[in-house]
């Protein structure tokens, strides 16, 4: 009873039971429209945003945080690096490494990095260890000549532990016939899975000390890499830490690094958002039709109303309360579906797949077992925010028509 009068009456037509049905049907419609269009939105970026968490943990897992590399020349004092990096409580680990570009040759040949690393050190920057399929990071030993290889790039190559590979590095060196590449036969040691298909088919790794002796590096590196607490603020790391050293130094981040593959996902994200709006769209035109339609039908009562004194604005507050309500109903039940959907995807997923026997999820395709998501309260913010303004258009013609309706001509027939 304390409610103002549009109010009021804007709620009693969404209770009411009307004369014509086929308007209650439109409007029903509309609900489930709006909330379908939430729900699979809601659901579409939770799982696009598992995905791009998976790609970019096991990114993560395989590349540093941050590095700081000489400019040019081989970074020599790398040993201090580490130190000075270690005593950052911001970094949890720090190791040297040295990277060069090769072709390797086995019965077929292959692009490939060369990575050198400290098998001792690298586990404190990455999961490299963790990943091994077949043997171990710790056989990579000053000397021996082994190589480990990414799963994809040994089945390219023919080759498995205990084959021999031909690495000719980019490095040119000059003989008295001229300039001729370096080369190098080293012997496969282990095969690792990083679950990443531009790693496993595109990273090798070897000995530092290896490395160094085929370039002619002396005891020089390419640089730190540094695995940190935070990934956030890995370049102010890396930075800081350049600094700290005080020499010519080169410094790149994760996110630098892989700026084309993060600006990409997001890209696709954004659209996919953008095409999938369209269906809480449809929703709001159906709104449109079952507001302009219940108008046509409340002509009579839109005239006594305004008899009794209700104002034009007050007619049209009547309508966009009831419209309204109807966006915030269908918002709330597609932002509750929404998130009762993703928190049960996997369970369903499971549940299709047993009921068809089919597998729509590969392992050996996707490298992933489940389907990831990842829910995201602002996105769930933004989504449902993105309806109910829809809907609240939707509302505004319709009411402004209802305003103008002139009592006289609409009693005429009455």
């Amino acid at each position: 009873m304390f409610k103002p009068i549009p109010v009021a009456i804007g709620l009693r037509y969404l209770r009411a039971k009307r004369r014509n049905g086929f308007i209650s049907f439109i409007s029903m419609a509309s609900i489930l429209g709006i909330a379908l269009g939430v729900t699979v939105l809601i659901t579409t970026l939770a799982v696009m945003g598992g995905f791009q968490r998976e790609i970019r943990d096991r990114m993560l897992q395989m590349v540093a945080h941050a590095t700081v590399s000489s400019d040019g020349a081989p970074l020599e004092n790398w040993q201090q690096a580490v130190e000075v990096a270690k005593q950052d409580k911001r970094v949890a680990g720090a190791a040297p490494y040295i990277d060069m570009q090769a072709l390797l040759a086995g019965v077929r040949n292959q692009p490939a990095l060369i990575r050198g690393v400290l098998p001792q050190q690298e586990r404190s920057v990455s999961v490299l260890a963790d990943k091994m399929k077949v043997g171990k990071l710790e056989d990579l030993t000053p000397g021996a000549f082994n190589i480990v290889l990414g799963k994809e790039l040994a089945l390219w190559l023919g080759l498995s532990v205990g084959d021999s590979v031909v690495v000719t590095l980019a490095d040119a060196q000059g003989t008295p016939l001229g300039v001729m590449p370096k080369l190098k036969r080293f012997k496969v040691s282990g095969i690792f899975e990083a679950g990443h298909n531009e790693y496993d088919k595109g990273l090798a790794i070897v000995h530092i000390s290896d490395l160094q002796r085929v370039l002619r590096m002396g005891e020089g590196v390419t640089g730190v890499r540094l695995k940190l607490h935070d990934m956030d603020i890995a370049w102010e790391v890396a930075r800081d830490l350049a600094l700290r050293l005080r020499g010519p130094f080169r410094i790149t981040d994760w996110s630098s690094e892989n700026a084309n593959i993060f600006r990409a996902l997001k890209m696709e994200k954004t659209m996919i958002a953008i095409l999938l709006s369209l269906i809480i769209a449809m929703g709001a035109f159906n709104l449109v039709s079952s507001q302009v339609m219940l108008v046509t039908d409340k002509q009579a009562d839109i005239a006594i109303l305004r008899t009794l004194g209700l104002s034009p604005k007050g007619v049209m507050q009547i309508f966009m309360v009831q419209g309204t309500l109807i966006g915030v109903i269908g918002t709330v039940l597609g932002v509750v579906g929404g998130v009762l959907l993703t928190l049960n995807l996997e369970h369903i997923l499971r549940l299709i797949e047993r009921g068809f026997g089919v597998v729509l999820m590969p392992e050996d395709v996707y490298y992933i077992t489940g389907l990831p998501t990842e829910l995201q309260a602002g996105d769930v913010m933004v989504i449902g925010t993105i309806a109910l303004t829809m809907s609240f258009f939707a509302t505004i013609y319709p009411a402004w028509r209802a305003s103008r309706t002139a009592p006289a001509e609409a009693l005429r027939y009455e």
